[in-house]
């Protein structure tokens, strides 16, 4: 399929500010007119007209938001992928549909681009596919051959004036909802325009995405189930990314499903092991559960399988004073403990005071379902569907995904429940993201063999800080 171009992606801040400003102001013109007429809509029928203008008005903002290009295109990807705790769910089903955003900058201003930033003696020392092999929103990949040996490399571009528009998008952006009146603007609102901001400025950060691919190629370097590509700096700058050119196949590629059932398992596990790393040992954390950052490469054996990580970008450091209680959750969960689940939910400043009983039990009982997929069967067992003869969970078979996200949204509503914490929801998405991979492989796995290795790391620390964070002091 030819993929759709565009000349340039538009930069200048006067002509984003008016095309966001003028979709705002139209969008919230209508939705107030379509309010007003509601009145006289039957009661049983206004919630339902309600969402439908709602979801309407949205969609034409994101329309507009995706003609533009860009970081705004990124920061509406960003609030939908994280803002379903306080935006309105029409708002973030439109914002969805800008992940389908996926037109390329035409060769002719890439090769410009490449020219001023790497200069022409290096661009002729390769030869550039000038079709991309993908385009988001930040930028797009090219591959590439360095003509003295032959090795291939692919060349991550990042589109010219991005990174520069970032604060003028936001404020522009803000001013659109405002105009709109689709998004509440509250304070837990702008703390999250404020985190978003920070991710865009990372993920612009090629410098810095380039240190933190090293850093897991070099962490990774004798797990032979990993590959992570290396980073060439000869043809990189702080624009251009160079790497090597990984070849494998996606997760979802029809014949992933065709590999053995032992392949499978392996695959799976590796994915859980590489989570449990992130979160119990390094601190670290992929928070872009998309399977464009994986790719699959089948060896001549079930453990010469691999996995190539790509995509570093959305790698987040984490302090403990948060991921420590979010060790604890999962820990408290494992066990079935709900007083040790209560006091690191409490650390996190999760709950108001004053929950009744009835619903910490709930919430509860609601995390101890999360983690079923990775407890001891004999001791906790799952729904006995979702369990072959050897008590191994099989993925394919279990709607956990769906159950918990159910759950959470009837808990979700409850005033005893604060908007959790960002890294929270950060730590939420990466075992979702974790589930879904083994989901769609089929995987086969007794999960408590994977966790078990890892869940005393840094215990005793988690412990001591959520009994400082907890316990009050002596009047």
């Amino acid at each position: 399929m030819t993929r759709k171009t565009v000349k340039r992606v538009k930069t200048g801040s006067v002509e984003r500010r008016f095309s966001m400003a003028k979709a705002g102001f139209l969008a919230g013109a209508k939705y107030a007119t379509a309010s007003a007429g509601s009145i006289f809509t039957p009661k049983d029928q206004r919630e339902a007209r309600r969402k439908e203008n709602l979801s309407a008005r949205a969609q034409e903002l994101v329309d507009e938001l995706g003609r533009l290009k860009g970081s705004v295109v990124k920061i509406g990807q960003m609030m939908a992928l994280f803002g379903e705790h306080f935006l309105p769910e029409e708002v973030t089903t439109a914002l969805h549909t800008l992940e389908n955003q996926t037109s390329a900058l035409e060769w002719p201003s890439i090769e410009r681009h490449l020219k001023r930033e790497l200069g022409e003696v290096k661009m002729a020392e390769l030869e550039i596919e000038e079709t991309p092999l993908g385009a988001a929103s930040l930028a797009q990949v090219h591959k590439a051959i360095r003509k003295s040996d032959g090795k291939e490399l692919v060349l991550k571009i990042q589109y010219p004036g991005v990174a520069d528009a970032i604060d003028s998008d936001m404020r522009a952006l803000v001013r659109l909802l405002k105009l709109s009146r689709l998004v509440p603007m509250t304070e837990q609102f702008n703390l999250w325009l404020d985190e978003v901001r920070e991710m865009l400025q990372r993920e612009v950060d090629y410098d810095l995405e380039a240190h933190t691919t090293r850093h897991f190629r070099h962490v990774l370097a004798e797990d032979t189930r990993f590959v992570v590509p290396e980073i060439v700096s000869e043809y990189s700058s702080h624009n251009i990314m160079c790497m090597t050119f990984e070849r494998g196949i996606s997760v979802t590629d029809p014949s992933v499903l065709k590999l053995s059932q032992e392949r499978r398992n392996f695959i799976g596990r590796a994915i859980m092991e590489l989570c449990c790393r992130e979160v119990f040992e390094w601190n670290k954390m992929q928070t872009d559960p998309n399977f464009g950052n994986y790719l699959l490469r089948f060896g001549d054996s079930p453990e010469n399988d691999q996995i190539v990580l790509l995509d570093f970008g959305a790698i987040r450091d984490f302090d403990n004073e948060v991921l420590g209680p979010g060790r604890e959750m999962i820990r408290a969960s494992f066990h079935h403990d709900g007083d040790r689940l209560i006091r690191a939910l409490n650390a996190l400043d999760f709950l108001a005071r004053g929950a009744p009983r009835r619903l910490l039990d709930d919430f509860c009982s609601l995390c101890f379902e999360a983690i079923e997929v990775l407890q001891d069967p004999d001791r906790f067992p799952p729904p006995a569907e979702v369990l072959n003869d050897k008590g191994e969970y099989c993925w394919g078979n279990s709607d956990l995904p769906n159950r918990i996200m159910n759950r959470a949204s009837r808990n979700a509503l409850s005033v005893h429940f604060d908007v959790p914490p960002k890294e929270f929801i950060f730590l939420a998405r990466k075992l979702l993201g974790a589930y879904t991979f083994l989901h769609v492989i089929e995987a086969e796995v007794r999960g408590n063999t994977i966790l078990e290795p890892f869940i005393h790391m840094q215990e005793d620390a988690d412990v001591m800080l959520v009994d400082q964070k907890t316990i009050s002091p002596v009047d």
